[in-house]
């Protein structure tokens, strides 16, 4: 099973808060309204980290990164741990 695109997780997220966001938008609860926009960048940054993490591993390892090259293996956890 491959797994799903990038896009389509940040799509999901977007709709599930915005539904959310619609509600209280309607409700008029603008409080409400506040705190789902923080939850929504706190858990889109989250997301996006953890996206970053399964790219990283997922990727084949290059030529020099799999023949026990230490600068390669460091930059192998550099770009696992980058943020975007």
């Amino acid at each position: 099973m491959s797994p799903r695109p990038r896009q389509q997780i940040l799509e999901n997220l977007d709709s599930v808060y915005r539904e959310a966001y619609d509600r209280a938008k309607k409700a008029g609860d603008e409080r409400r309204m506040a705190d789902l926009d923080a939850a929504y960048q706190r858990e889109q940054l989250l997301l996006e980290v953890l996206l970053d993490i399964r790219d990283g591993i997922a990727k084949p390892p290059s030529k020099s990164e799999s023949s026990g090259d230490p600068i390669a293996a460091l930059d192998t956890i550099r770009r696992i741990a980058k943020l975007r």
